[in-house]
């Protein structure tokens, strides 16, 4: 009886970075995440504000390349007008994005905060989860098969490598059905 009281107490002050995208397949990593590691405090109700458990949602945005274009003899460099654009477009992406990570949190009663970081999202989610010293590093898979992974890089198998946290990869539920 008292190891289970341990471990819910372990369980409700568990730090959780989920890395979330675009894709349904991070969503439903943060779904998982929700429902299988957050169940506990929403049931036991009125729990000490510091042994709640928390969601720590990132989204990385790629940096905006402002690129040289030879043009014949001479070079063309994007206006500032363009990257601004692009720059303006990224962040109502990442916005809309957190906000519906941020929302099934909510629905959930669960704790959460979020971060945009900028760079390559391999190595930026990774420096964040050993910066924020997280207890666990959640991912959604996109289910790339071997070819496709090793040429345009998977973002969970580099940080299932490099990572210095525990990390959970979650598998979409079309690939569970395959299996």
């Amino acid at each position: 009886m008292e190891e289970s009281g341990v471990t819910e107490q372990r369980r409700m002050r568990m730090k959780v970075m989920v890395g979330v995208d675009e894709s349904d397949g991070s969503f439903y990593a943060l779904k998982w995440a929700i429902d299988n590691l957050f169940t506990a405090m929403a049931t036991v109700g009125e729990a000490a504000e510091e042994n709640e458990g928390m969601v720590i949602l990132v989204h990385v945005e790629p940096k905006v390349q402002n690129f040289v274009h030879p043009v014949g003899p001479a070079a063309f460099y994007p206006a500032n007008v363009v990257v601004d654009s692009v720059k303006k477009a990224q962040e109502e992406k990442s916005a809309s994005v957190l906000s519906r990570a941020l929302k099934m949190c909510h629905d959930k009663l669960v704790k959460a905060e979020s971060m945009i970081l900028n760079g390559d999202p391999r190595e930026m989610i990774c420096e964040a989860a050993e910066q924020m010293q997280v207890n666990l590093l959640v991912l959604g898979s996109r289910g790339l098969g071997a070819l496709k992974r090793t040429l345009l890089g998977s973002v969970s198998d580099y940080c299932a490598h490099h990572a210095r946290t525990p990390i959970l990869i979650v598998k979409p539920p079309e690939q569970n059905k395959k299996q």
